[in-house]
């Protein structure tokens, strides 16, 4: 690794467990070559994010970036709280 290169953590999730690798990439690169350097499958992505900010594949990274790889929602989130209102006014 040269002062130019960039360590980038990858990081995918679900609710019970994580994957993390940590890929080193030249200066310059973005989050598409993270994804790509990482190795990860992206089938059931929903996006991806940088430090828990929306990002594409075009953004810059810095070193010591975090890439996060987004699933989906699992309900959403308007009917989830209707939901719960209703349970609420029902006790």
């Amino acid at each position: 690794m040269t002062t130019d290169d960039l360590r980038v953590e990858v990081v995918r999730a679900w609710p019970r467990r994580h994957e993390a690798i940590v890929v080193h990439l030249p200066a310059g690169a973005c989050v598409g070559d993270a994804l790509a350097a990482s190795g990860f499958a992206l089938d059931g992505i929903a996006g991806c994010a940088v430090f828990g900010e929306r990002a594409t594949a075009a953004t810059p990274l810095h070193d010591g970036d975090r890439v996060e790889l987004l699933c989906p929602l699992q309900a959403d989130p308007k009917d989830a709280r209707r939901r719960r209102a209703a349970a609420q006014r029902g006790k």
